[in-house]
């Protein structure tokens, strides 16, 4: 399944994937709280903010890989990347600043 045959969403403290033609549920994956959240999708993974805390998800089976408590913030909304192109372009800067500075 390529990636642009899918939508994730998040609600109810879930992350979910349909499938973008018919609308069918792929896989759920529940989160730490039942509240409100937010999703960006770069690539083969899935970054889900709720309760203070961001996951990394599997795109394609919905798999937590990790995720950070962000100690010390607070447990509100977590905002993400606007977009696919945005988040992967600030991963690509981020490695060539890297690679520049020998790391």
């Amino acid at each position: 399944m390529a990636e642009t045959d899918r939508v994730i969403i998040g609600v109810g403290g879930h992350a979910v994937a349909l499938d973008a033609v018919t609308g069918a549920e792929l896989w759920r994956t529940k989160l730490k709280s039942s509240g409100v959240v937010t999703v960006a999708v770069t690539g083969k993974r899935v970054l889900a903010g709720t309760g203070g805390e961001v996951f990394c998800l599997d795109a394609y089976t919905g798999r937590i890989l990790w995720q950070n408590k962000l100690k010390g913030l607070g447990l509100g909304i977590v905002t993400l990347p606007g977009s696919d192109a945005a988040a992967a372009a600030a991963m690509q800067e981020a490695q060539r600043r890297s690679a520049a500075a020998g790391g």
